[in-house]
């Protein structure tokens, strides 16, 4: 008789956390679900980065610093070496937000300041389904970015808004994205409790903290489809 064996391939996963306050929300749930390994650099606590052999995944969370920010953050340059060389060794990667202006600048792409600051739950136009699989051609999504950057060479365009064109991409095994659909309700209340002065400013596409945390509509959906795309990184 011929027996079968489910072979669970285990993958470790080590992830960049830039402030106490951004964690891996609900990329956490998808972890433990699945099984795998997970550890941590925490930059502001001045822990050593891994060595590229240690870690199957990288995954690399958001900040209000900037990555041309080198003078303030002595660690900039060595995470955006490890990221280069994650990308050049064929490794899926990940990068939210902060992280996805990590993996442009490490590709050679610029990061600058974008036209506008977006801030809250607002719609993004997806280019390319088979990556953010949204029922939805324009679904809304959560956003807190001030910076932009210039589209890497070689790499596919995925989402879009009209004031910030560059909203998410794909390299090799690399993502980016400038939006966050990995937040829950707890996240999203320690971003406003740390970074809630940003609001004050207001614009076009800054939201009110009220408005912000009233709108409960798109946490599902959104981790959908952040499951989707780790399960494509990971398979």
């Amino acid at each position: 008789m011929h027996l079968g064996y489910l072979i669970l391939f285990i993958m470790h996963i080590h992830w960049i956390q830039h402030v106490p306050f951004e964690g891996l929300g609900n990329i956490e749930e998808w972890i433990t679900k699945n099984n795998h390994q997970l550890t941590c650099t925490k930059q502001f606590a001045g822990d050593p980065l891994p060595e590229l052999n240690n870690f199957d995944l990288l995954i690399v969370m958001g900040g209000p610093m900037g990555v041309y920010d080198t003078d303030q953050y002595a660690w900039l340059n060595d995470e955006l070496l490890l990221i280069k060389q994650t990308i050049d060794a064929n490794k899926p990667a990940l990068g939210i937000c902060l992280g996805s202006q990590f993996i442009a600048a490490a590709l050679g792409a610029k990061v600058y300041p974008g036209p506008v600051k977006e801030i809250g739950w607002f719609p993004v136009e997806i280019k390319n389904k088979n990556i953010l699989s949204f029922n939805e051609t324009t679904p809304v999504v959560f956003h807190w970015h001030g910076d932009t950057f210039d589209l890497p060479e070689q790499a596919e365009l995925v989402a879009s808004t009209k004031e910030v064109h560059h909203q998410a991409f794909k390299y090799n095994k690399a993502i980016g994205l400038q939006f966050h659909l990995e937040q829950t309700e707890a996240t999203i209340k320690q971003m406003l409790t740390n970074c809630g002065d940003e609001l004050l400013a207001g614009g076009k596409k800054v939201q009110t903290s009220d408005f912000i945390q009233g709108e409960k509509t798109y946490f599902e959906s959104n981790k959908a489809v952040m499951f989707k795309i780790l399960d494509q990184l990971t398979k």
